[in-house]
């Protein structure tokens, strides 16, 4: 199985404002380090996390490390291709715990220019 290693940011949405001067204070970005993998092409059609139904085709990763509806940016450091994928499912543990941080897409996986192997 071939692997991606990658640089996951999370853009969190939600923000925290000062009533007293009206500013908006946002959370620093979460920076990971790590593995991305891809989801198994027979996995279309199937329910996410977030109740949704998972398709290929989507914008979108499974991760134990973001809340769900995240979004992430996520870099492949092996030709610095970033892309933007939504969380909307959880990874196994077991997935976890090889080092895993996000499980792409297929159309997300393509983006970031490594598909050639998976899960």
């Amino acid at each position: 199985m071939k692997r991606i290693i990658c640089l996951v940011i999370a853009f969190c949405i939600c923000f925290a404002a000062n009533t007293q001067n009206d500013t908006i204070v946002l959370p620093k970005p979460k920076t990971i380090i790590g593995i991305a993998s891809f989801y198994s092409s027979n996995l279309d059609g199937t329910k996410t996390s977030t109740g949704e139904i998972y398709r290929n085709s989507k914008m979108t990763a499974a991760s134990n490390q973001f809340n769900l509806n995240t979004w992430v940016k996520v870099t492949n450091l092996r030709n610095n291709k970033v892309i933007k994928v939504r969380i909307n499912d959880r990874m196994h543990i077991k997935m976890e715990h090889k080092g895993r941080v996000v499980d792409l897409s297929r159309t997300a996986a393509k983006e970031l220019g490594d598909q050639t192997g998976g899960p």
